[in-house]
């Protein structure tokens, strides 16, 4: 049987966190990591997958966390493991005695030895959803989901971007909200455009091209 599929989509053997392709993670297990619960797609091998509730990572699930919130899991054991999110891209952030601040609805895994916290965006109310991200900090590896091919944008002047659109930026930023001036003047592409995280410093900030996947329709 020949294909050239077989060769494309041939797993990768390398240990740790890596991309099998730009929609796929894969991670050479020998110990354990974080993931959203739910991203497992296949692994191989003795692996454990434990829900992680209101223990030493309780403090995920703020329930003004934003979005969705960010249900963990911890995988534990040896052997392979793979892990999606709809389909969305996939990049892998090396921290190296820095910090960086993720979106919740962006965290795809990250590497046991990271520390991390829950903060709370400075004037965010609950109008705007409750504005709270992820900062990881140390040596390890974040994977990030994306929803469409990002911008990574230089912040050297104010700039503005939509909530559900922000991804990830420099943790040395001061971030805020800011509300359209003009009440209706709905500016960008989704529910929140009256709203924008506004950015000042020196650092980057990382932008999809999208604001998430549309929430599934309610039944009538």
């Amino acid at each position: 049987m020949r294909s050239q599929l077989f060769q494309q989509a041939q797993e990768t053997n390398e240990p740790g966190m890596h991309l099998q392709n730009h929609k796929m993670l894969r991670v050479g297990l020998n110990g354990e990591f974080f993931a959203r619960q739910g991203a497992m797609v296949a692994y191989q091998g003795e692996v454990d997958f434990s829900y992680e509730g209101s223990g030493s990572v309780g403090k995920f699930f703020k329930k003004a966390f934003t979005g969705e919130g960010l249900p963990l899991m911890k995988v534990s054991g040896r052997g392979d493991v793979f892990l999606a999110r709809d389909a969305w891209d996939i990049h892998l952030v090396d921290l190296e005695d820095e910090q960086l601040t993720v979106n919740g609805a962006n965290v795809l895994a990250f590497e046991s030895g990271l520390s991390w916290d829950i903060r709370r965006v400075e004037g965010a109310g609950m109008v705007t959803g409750g504005l709270f991200n992820t900062v990881f900090g140390g040596r390890g590896r974040v994977a990030i989901a994306c929803h469409g091919s990002p911008v990574l944008l230089n912040v050297d002047q104010p700039t503005f971007v939509d909530t559900d659109a922000a991804v990830a930026w420099s943790t040395s930023l001061r971030a805020g909200v800011r509300r359209t001036l003009k009440a209706g003047a709905f500016i960008g592409r989704g529910s929140g455009e009256a709203f924008q995280l506004a950015f000042e410093g020196q650092g980057f900030v990382l932008v999809q091209a999208s604001e998430g996947a549309p929430a599934p329709a309610q039944a009538g």
